[in-house]
């Protein structure tokens, strides 16, 4: 049951952003399976001249730890198409933060702090 509710509040985060995205003009596709499907992140954005990949994270925590094969295909999608991919990290009632995979080192981990700290919002990203 936990495995049903964590992808049920992951899908509806991922919807919110790409609502939000919708919003500023962009279209968005959201990847089916992008959980289990490895090559795909969970969105992928297009405006004129545009184009983003995020991997969404919903996590209450005071650090954020993607899986290596999510931050591999992150660097991979960037090298093998230049669009821009950033992790989308949902804070609760506070909004998303954006970071960049080379923000968060070979580990692939980042803190909060300095999540908050680079303050990359939806509205000053696109």
């Amino acid at each position: 049951m936990a495995l049903k509710n964590s992808y049920s509040k992951g899908a509806r985060f991922e919807r919110e952003l790409a609502d939000l995205l919708v919003k500023r003009g962009y279209m968005v596709v959201r990847a089916a399976g992008s959980g289990v499907y490895t090559t795909a992140p969970d969105l992928l954005a297009f405006r004129k001249n545009e184009s983003y990949v995020f991997e969404c994270k919903a996590w209450n925590s005071k650090h954020l730890r993607l899986r290596e094969g999510q931050y591999t295909l992150l660097k991979e999608w960037e090298e093998k198409t230049s669009v821009s991919a950033y992790i989308a990290w949902r804070i609760p009632h506070k909004g998303w933060l954006f970071i960049r995979p080379a923000e968060m080192g070979e580990k692939a981990v980042i803190t909060l702090e300095k999540a908050q700290l680079i303050n990359r919002t939806i509205d000053n990203l696109v």
